[in-house]
């Protein structure tokens, strides 16, 4: 309601000289009309207590002839947001609060004259406030370097020499004269910052946004032009220990040393990095930290157990999927680390694709497998940014003579995704789950499973309904109409009104990339599948298992519920 007031309301008549203005254009006119009657005054105070490191209080101290940068015109603020918006916002929802910013930013005073800091080029005695500095510091480290191994004066660096290596302004022989500086060093810092620039990623925390980041932002804008600009920025949150907010004078902070010594420095970096994403705040927990280094230890000896025991052993089924599946995880950790989900991106690195190799492990695959080694090998590069010591040691161990951190990021290989495999497993993975839920709700224990799987003309009209929503929006009484065409369909023609909205239904809930993947897949023979995997699911439900097709004559189903048997999804008995 303020929020509307104060941007759309409007002063009445009885407002004398402010009537018919807004409450936002009055409110300044009314405080400057005040301030010149002398009825009013400003007292500066900081919105909550802060305190030196030192701990001496702090207080809001005006200075005389301060210098302030003008982020209130308007012409900059324009230019400001068209760097916003030609550039990436890790994450996204940080982009409107830059917008914000840049719209509330008003003149900043730039410079202080006490403590440490840059010199005010123009004012004697003053230092440039530090959040006003080195907002273009990444220009400067671009030639930094050869100002350090060529011992270039700080006299040398003159206005010309800079619009000579950040614009190209000016001739090189002319440049060259004017400070002394060789040809060959004033091109090579040229080239270097033409190499660098624009810089690709800033990140820093969103205390920031308000101020530094925000700076950067302008400053690119007038200083460079536009093929110069930031290209992106991310923004993280604020570190918390133990649930509470890190601060020195609390005596909560973690020390790296002491951090790397109780956990490991891989350990430390992953559990910095499952604590948050984006702009939350990450929390850092001893005990995750532990966790993780136990995670770590486990992962080491699985990694030596599979490159102690590769041979060249046959790619079966189990081994298609488990190279299927790492093409999958390629995919999706490559997506999040591009997009700067870092959390999300290990979390898939780390622990989904340490369930693959478990569920690899406990069907039975055979770790003498050349597929399992491959697949280590790619685990380990997609792990590596985020536990680069450990991955070292195992690249090496697997017989590799170059660092991991120099190794080719992987790519997806389109060659090893096997779709039939994947489905073949994932049904397998809901059986099991969807047989658990059953025995968790009845509470009994299991003597007899049995799984009835589709027919053939279910499976028909389920290929047919997965081929047309692929397509486009598909309706019941459409696919009513085109099925009651089909002779071989007549004497079901019950059933199958009764099947169609339920499988639409079931069809309609998917992504239609997965959509895609199943319509390449003919009838994946189910039943054959399933007792190719009696062993595993007799060994998981410790109770006899049987397969059988829905209308198998011979079948065991005293509670007749082979009926119920979708595609993809077989109907259960238990006893």
């Amino acid at each position: 309601l303020y929020k509307k007031e104060f941007h759309g309301g409007v002063l009445k008549a009885n407002c004398g000289m402010y009537s018919g203005k807004t409450v936002r254009e009055a409110k300044d006119l009314l405080i400057k009309d005040f301030k010149g009657r002398g009825y009013a005054d400003s007292m500066y105070d900081l919105s909550e207590p802060v305190v030196c490191r030192c701990m001496t209080p702090c207080i809001v101290k005006v200075l005389s002839d301060q210098w302030f940068l003008n982020y209130s015109d308007a012409e900059w603020k324009t230019k400001a947001k068209e760097v916003v918006a030609q550039m990436q916002i890790y994450p996204e929802t940080a982009r409107q609060y830059f917008l914000t910013v840049i719209d509330w930013l008003k003149e900043w005073a730039c410079a202080r004259t006490t403590g440490f800091g840059t010199p005010l080029p123009w004012g004697k005695g003053w230092i440039v406030e530090t959040l006003s500095d080195s907002t273009i510091y990444m220009a400067f480290y671009t030639i930094n370097k050869h100002i350090r191994e060529y011992g270039i004066e700080p006299e040398t660096l003159t206005r010309e020499v800079f619009d000579y290596i950040f614009y190209g302004k000016g001739e090189t022989k002319n440049v060259c004269q004017a400070s002394d500086i060789p040809a060959d060093i004033l091109d090579a810092m040229r080239n270097e910052f033409l190499y660098w620039y624009p810089f690709d990623l800033r990140v820093s925390a969103k205390e920031l946004v308000p101020n530094h980041l925000s700076f950067c932002i302008f400053h690119h804008a007038a200083l460079f032009p536009r093929e110069h600009w930031p290209r992106a920025i991310g923004v993280n949150g604020m570190l918390m220990i133990e649930g509470k907010q890190m601060h020195k004078s609390k005596g909560n902070f973690v020390t790296m040393k002491n951090a790397v010594d109780n956990y490991g420095a891989d350990a430390t970096r992953c559990a910095l990095l499952l604590g948050a994403e984006g702009m939350d705040d990450p929390d850092w927990r001893g005990d995750n930290a532990a966790d993780i280094r136990g995670k770590l230890v486990s992962l080491r000896k699985l990694a030596l157990d599979i490159i102690e025991k590769a041979k060249n052993g046959a790619t079966g089924h189990l081994e298609k999927w488990l190279l299927s599946k790492m093409q999958q995880r390629i995919g999706e950790v490559t997506r999040n680390l591009d997009e700067l989900k870092t959390r999300t991106a290990l979390e898939i690195a780390l622990f989904e694709v340490w369930n693959d190799f478990r569920w690899y492990a406990n069907r039975k695959g055979e770790n003498e497998a050349a597929a399992v080694k491959e697949s280590l090998e790619v685990w380990l590069r997609l792990l590596a940014p985020f536990a680069p010591h450990i991955c070292e040691e195992l690249w090496s161990v697997a017989g590799k003579e170059s660092f991991i951190s120099l190794a080719e990021w992987p790519s997806v290989d389109e060659e090893k995704v096997d779709v039939l495999a994947e489905e073949r497993e994932n049904l397998l993975n809901e059986l099991i789950d969807d047989t658990s839920n059953i025995l968790r709700a009845t509470k009994i224990s299991p003597k007899r499973v049995c799984y009835y799987t589709a027919n053939n003309w279910k499976w028909r009209i389920y290929h047919s309904i997965l081929e047309k929503t692929v397509q486009g929006e598909v309706k019941v009484n459409e696919i009513m109409k085109e099925l009651s065409k089909d002779n071989s369909l007549r004497a079901n023609m019950k059933a199958v009104a009764s099947f169609v909205p339920k499988v639409l239904k079931t069809i309609n809930r998917m992504p239609n990339e997965r959509k895609e993947q199943l319509a390449r897949i003919e009838n994946a023979d189910e039943k054959e599948f399933i007792e190719n995997a009696l062993d595993f699911l007799e060994e998981r439900f410790n109770a006899k298992v049987n397969v059988y097709d829905e209308e198998d004559q011979e079948r065991f189903d005293p509670k007749h519920r082979a009926a119920l048997a979708m595609p993809s999804q077989p109907a259960i008995y238990i006893e």
